[in-house]
């Protein structure tokens, strides 16, 4: 049996901007992306702190150490810069190893930067 067990989370990040004339998708600081164990390409559940929206869609590359976390696309409805979001990753795991799992939790201040805790 397989397993769907959360893989990454980036937890009550500030969104810092929406671009409604784009294609689609989240932009995520690098930085942000690599101690969350993130791809660019791979798909990310949002959830809306402040409004209770969730969304699904996928990650593009912001620049390292920019803090960005903005919504793209028809995504941009779906806040307004300075709420906090959850940013999610999931993984399929073999039955016996899901017990073991660990998921990354990535915690971050007002500026979207990983703190520790």
């Amino acid at each position: 049996m397989q397993r769907f067990m959360l893989k990454s989370k980036i937890h009550r990040a500030t969104l810092t901007g929406c671009e409604l004339n784009y294609e689609g998708s989240i932009s995520l600081d690098e930085d942000l992306l690599r101690k969350a164990d993130m791809l660019p390409g791979e798909q990310v559940h949002v959830l809306n702190v402040n409004s209770g929206a969730r969304l699904t869609t996928y990650i593009i590359t912001a620049p390292a150490g920019s803090g960005t976390v903005m919504l793209n696309g028809p995504a941009a409805r779906m806040g307004v810069p300075g709420d906090l979001l959850i940013i999610l990753t999931y993984c399929q795991v073999d039955d016996k190893d899901a017990r073991q799992h660990k998921p990354i939790i990535v915690h971050v201040d007002a500026h979207n930067r990983p703190v520790a805790k």
